[in-house]
């Protein structure tokens, strides 16, 4: 395994991961949105189909940008707006039942 990811891994604090790239941030951003900028980051992360084929250095400027783009859409926005858990996407969804369900659970 490559010695960033390795280095990702020792990683415990969305604070930790902004020092380690390299990414100035606003500890009042960080303290409202931490899990959710660094969820917002991994899945980033593995959209990025070309990750794999860069060297270490390329790796590291992939990561610094798409952590300047998690952080940058919690600057502008917020975890209820963003809904980067299910928990958010689940709250504002309608629950639907239907007539067939219904009826089967009269029975």
């Amino acid at each position: 395994m490559n010695g960033l990811i390795e280095a990702m891994r020792k990683l415990e604090s969305a604070e930790e991961f902004f020092h380690f790239f390299g990414v100035a941030y606003d500890p009042a951003v960080i303290n409202v949105s931490r899990l959710h900028i660094l969820q917002r980051f991994h899945q980033y992360l593995r959209q990025e189909a070309d990750f794999a084929r860069h060297d270490e250095a390329g790796q590291r400027q992939i990561c610094t940008g798409l952590l300047e783009r998690a952080y940058g859409d919690f600057v502008r926005s917020s975890p209820l707006r963003e809904k980067v858990f299910k928990v958010f996407r689940d709250a504002e969804g309608v629950k639907t039942v239907s007539v067939n369900s219904l009826r089967a659970a009269l029975h």
